[in-house]
């Protein structure tokens, strides 16, 4: 087997390297580390698709390669950052040992990882579901990790912001991307397949408000971009728009 035909796999073992190391930073309270680490292990995911397109350079072990990163990237890491940041809510440390908490904290602290179990079900619906060939139904678990990273960039970049965060409603904006993620909501992928206008009409548009929301927000800008991906497309499902 020629030397290009490992290329995009190697990308992809990338990928699941920063979302290893970025939940070992999360639970070893260096949120920051993690995120950047979930933004890297995502550059990669979106390189080993079009390093395998470009490259011709398709395998059945990819495609099962890449879903299992994204399992830790994108499921298990923010999971684990939404963890870290709950405990810090409830103690005002990020290195509070969960072992001193009491059992409703540890309950609390211990929810997010729902997310994984979510995130599993969705890759796995996503392996053997023909009809997302070219779209997405349901959220990707990329762009539940991307919005993880940028919100807590935010967070931790101005927490006076937050000051009306809590416990719960991280818990329940878990559910909403937990239901989101194996909803049956049509979703435009945000991979460029080329640079076509026609072809990438969404996607450019997407591009273009990250750009000002990211000018007017920073890095935290970002989630701002994944929360209008998702009402938009919501809203074009419940109206019957294609």
């Amino acid at each position: 087997m020629e030397i290009k035909q490992h290329i995009p796999n190697f990308l992809t073992s990338l990928n699941v390297l920063c979302g290893t190391l970025a939940i070992f930073f999360a639970l070893n309270a260096s949120i920051d580390l993690s995120l950047w680490l979930i933004f890297a292990g995502a550059l990669f995911d979106f390189s080993d698709g079009f390093a395998a397109r470009a490259l011709k350079a398709y395998s059945e072990m990819g495609k099962e390669l890449d879903s299992l990163a994204d399992l830790i990237s994108f499921g298990a890491a923010p999971a684990a950052i939404w963890s870290t940041i709950i405990k810090y809510q409830l103690t005002g440390s990020y290195d509070t040992d969960f072992f001193t908490l009491s059992l409703p904290q540890q309950v609390l602290t211990l929810l997010p990882f729902t997310m994984v179990a979510f995130a599993a079900l969705r890759l796995a619906k996503f392996n053997i579901d023909t009809r997302q060939t070219e779209s997405f139904l349901g959220l990707t678990t990329t762009a539940t990790g991307i919005f993880t990273a940028a919100f807590a960039y935010k967070f931790i970049e101005t927490p006076d912001w937050f000051t009306w965060l809590s416990p719960t409603f991280i818990l329940i904006m878990i559910g909403f991307f937990c239901a989101m993620l194996i909803s049956e909501v049509p979703m435009f992928s945000l991979k460029f397949k080329n640079m076509k206008w026609a072809e990438n009409k969404e996607r450019f548009v997407l591009l273009f408000l990250a750009i000002v929301f990211i000018a007017l927000l920073g890095v935290g800008g970002i989630a701002a971009v994944i929360l209008y991906y998702i009402l938009v497309s919501t809203a074009k499902w419940i109206l019957g728009i294609k």
